[in-house]
């Protein structure tokens, strides 16, 4: 295997973890909202449970899961992972537009 084709798989594998993480993070903040109810922040000094910090945490590892699926699949077909994340990006620039506008 020459240092391209790495260099390659690597790089779809990133673009998938980010990609999968700003989705992963969208989707949970926003069934987070839908479940629970957050405490008033003005009125919370300090929390043993941080909601951000723990969808922050759950949505990298959700990244660093697709981004391993990405690397095995990019050593299969790299041209047809490249153009599923090109397809991706735009689902998850709407559905973190849509976290945004309904929960900020």
């Amino acid at each position: 295997m020459s240092a391209e084709p790495r260099a390659v798989r690597l790089g779809l594998a990133f673009a998938a973890g980010c990609i999968a993480s700003v989705a992963a993070y969208a989707i949970l903040r926003l069934l987070t909202s839908l479940t629970t109810a957050e405490p008033d922040p003005a009125l919370v000094i300090w929390s043993e449970h941080a909601g951000y910090f723990w969808r922050a945490l759950t949505a990298l590892y959700v990244g660093g899961m697709a981004g391993f699926a990405a690397w095995v699949a990019a050593g299969r077909d790299a041209p047809r992972v490249a153009r599923w994340l090109v397809r991706l990006v735009t689902v998850a620039a709407a559905l973190a537009i849509l976290q945004g506008v309904l929960v900020p």
